[in-house]
């Protein structure tokens, strides 16, 4: 018993204080906890173990900006979205014994980046129809399920439909929400779920609720340019992070 606390106990510290920061950088940005936590837990604990575990994280960190955000929420967009992302996050959930994961990991970094590029060149894209995120959510719950979090992939679309801030963030995480459900029933059926997933899961709950809520109250004092601007960032960082295969 003791041995299993020696163990558990230092990487749930770690993994605790990383999921408090990063929670915190979603509810600021929308998104880049998953992306940033994913080298983590592959640290800790291996890929296989870190999907599913940051997963059951991203639950409960887009259940609570779903929740501060409400009033905010473009459910119509969260609809579209999810039509395209319950299929696609089973079909990436069965992938995922399979999937090379290293060559689409660099393909979503040249395509983080090069959004970045687009949309300083082209400073006013053009806003997409309601159905266009069947499309993105397709995408979204493909790659989610297969890479654990691909969050800045629907930054850009939901940017150029006019969001920002509580409406953008709310309605991202809410969207999210419909995939890492699934997600979820799909790494259960395929044994994914495992007891140590589960225990890290729970356990890291208050972490990400917590990092939530402070993210929360430093949004509301930030600009609408600033809050683009972080995102962008976030984009970028997020880009290089998995170019580089960490």
């Amino acid at each position: 018993m003791s041995r299993v606390l020696t163990d558990f106990l230092p990487a749930l510290a770690v993994a605790s204080a990383a999921a408090f920061g990063l929670a915190a950088l979603s509810a600021v940005a929308g998104f880049g906890g998953g992306v940033l936590l994913l080298p983590v837990f592959t640290a800790l604990f291996g890929l296989r173990v870190a999907v599913p575990m940051l997963t059951l994280t991203q639950l409960s960190s887009n259940s609570s900006r779903g929740w501060l955000n409400r009033r905010e929420l473009r459910w119509p967009l969260i609809g579209w979205f999810a039509l395209g992302a319950v299929p696609c996050s089973v079909a990436g959930g069965l992938l995922l014994t399979h999937a090379p994961l290293a060559p689409m990991k660099r393909v979503l970094g040249v395509f983080l980046v090069g959004v970045v590029l687009w949309r300083r060149l082209n400073p006013h894209p053009r806003k997409p129809a309601d159905p266009a995120f069947v499309a993105v959510g397709a995408g979204s719950g493909l790659g989610s399920a297969l890479l654990g979090s691909v969050g800045p992939l629907t930054a850009p679309f939901f940017l150029a439909y006019g969001l920002t801030r509580a409406a953008y963030i709310g309605t991202e995480a809410v969207s999210a929400l419909t995939m890492h459900l699934t997600k979820l029933a799909t790494y259960g059926a395929g044994d994914l779920l495992t007891r140590k997933v589960l225990l890290y899961g729970i356990a890291l709950t208050p972490a990400t609720l917590l990092g939530a809520w402070a993210g929360k109250k430093i949004v509301g004092h930030i600009s609408d340019r600033i809050f683009v601007l972080l995102v962008e960032l976030g984009l970028l960082a997020a880009g290089v992070i998995f170019l580089l295969g960490l």
